[in-house]
């Protein structure tokens, strides 16, 4: 039986290659974004306790209600948006399911979406599968913010959609509220989606400001706003997001998301459902992975790697260029081989593979696990 590869370009993921090398090599991997230290106890009793009530059937194929009901009260309390839980929330499992199916709903064949880079692995990848083509716009290095001036240039009659990431990955860069009035007027009076991936919306460091699309009602009015529970509980295995769309929008997301999963797993929306009236448990979150990143920036510090500063989400990003010449993939085999310590090279969040001599290492762990790394790191030879 033959099959017709549908990404023949691509093959086995970074994450999943670094991920093999870490367990080869028995390193510490500060590659792939989940924590090492325990998610909430209370919300595990939670989801516990729905189990052995009985929730353990197909909830509502949009989410469970109780759920949508506490996202919308969350939603008008941080962005003044007073959204319908029946009509504008999708309960998913996962943002990248929540993006992917976001893209099918709008994409035909020849259309055109914008993606800035470096970008998150799986937006190319769904575009593809849609037969539609990514127009790339390069994040302007080192700051890593957005190039509005290319934004207007490329946008054109084929534009379907444009894809936004804050607080970015990997990079940490987070919109600002200019950002969002450039967005806002470059799609004015277009046909133009907005797909706004903010999975890191309570991961943000230094008394930043989240600028949700939720909070520009012109932007909200074409927009697919992806959210990840896994992310903001550190909970990243139970692969539960929700996606919040205007109602006409909502419906067509329905239609596929019906046909493709039905409804996400029961009991850990149920728990999830009385968790998030806990409000500290997410705005504390921010200040406490700040720490981290802050607690091994430090560290870093006594080593040559040079560090690009993040303001968001649970990565930084450093450069070697100071230490190798090796592209930035060798380079990271080198780190799990010779060091014991995994990250993810820069490049892989490039189509076209640009190494910028960068690697990106995931914070959000025990400090036990950011010493151990860095005392590795600190052995790096220059050569």
């Amino acid at each position: 039986m033959n099959i017709i590869p549908k990404l023949p370009a691509l093959g086995e993921t970074i994450f999943t290659t670094m991920s093999g090398l870490a367990n080869q090599y028995k390193a510490i991997n500060l590659g792939q974004g989940f924590p090492d230290f325990p998610m909430s106890e209370e919300l595990t009793d939670l989801v516990n306790k729905a189990m052995k009530d009985g929730f353990n059937q197909y909830t509502h194929s949009n989410g469970f209600p109780a759920l949508r009901e506490q996202i919308a009260a969350k939603v008008e309390r941080l962005y003044q948006n007073k959204i319908n839980p029946d009509t504008d929330i999708t309960v998913t499992p996962g943002a990248t399911y929540a993006i992917y199916t976001a893209l099918t709903t709008i994409l035909q064949p020849n259309d055109e979406v914008i993606v800035f880079e470096p970008a998150y692995d799986c937006y190319h990848p769904a575009i593809a599968l849609n037969g539609a083509k990514s127009v790339i716009i390069e994040l302007q290095a080192p700051t890593f913010s957005i190039p509005w001036d290319e934004v207007k240039e490329k946008i054109n009659s084929k534009t379907k959609a444009i894809i936004i990431n804050t607080p970015h990955n990997p990079t940490g860069y987070v919109w600002t509220k200019d950002d969002m009035l450039m967005l806002q007027e470059c799609t004015r009076d277009k046909n133009i989606f907005i797909i706004s991936d903010e999975v890191y919306e309570h991961l943000i460091f230094e008394g930043k400001a989240h600028e949700s699309v939720l909070k520009y009602p012109e932007l909200y009015s074409k927009s697919f706003v992806c959210f990840s529970f896994g992310k903001t509980y550190h909970c990243t295995g139970w692969k539960l997001g929700y996606v919040i769309a205007p109602p006409s929008i909502s419906k067509e997301f329905r239609s596929i998301h019906q046909y493709n999963v039905f409804c996400a797993d029961t009991p850990k929306q149920v728990g999830l459902a009385e968790y998030i009236k806990n409000e500290q448990a997410y705005l504390q979150l921010g200040k406490s992975i700040q720490e981290k990143r802050d607690y091994f920036a430090g560290l870093m510090k006594q080593t040559p790697f040079v560090r690009i500063p993040s303001y968001g989400s649970y990565f930084e990003c450093y450069s070697f260029k100071n230490i190798s010449t090796e592209s930035d993939k060798e380079f990271a085999i080198r780190l799990v081989k010779e060091y014991g310590v995994a990250g993810i090279p820069v490049s892989a969040f490039y189509k076209s593979g640009k190494d910028e001599s960068l690697i990106r290492f995931c914070f959000a762990k025990k400090e036990s696990t950011l010493e151990a790394a860095f005392n590795q790191l600190a052995n790096v030879l220059i050569r």
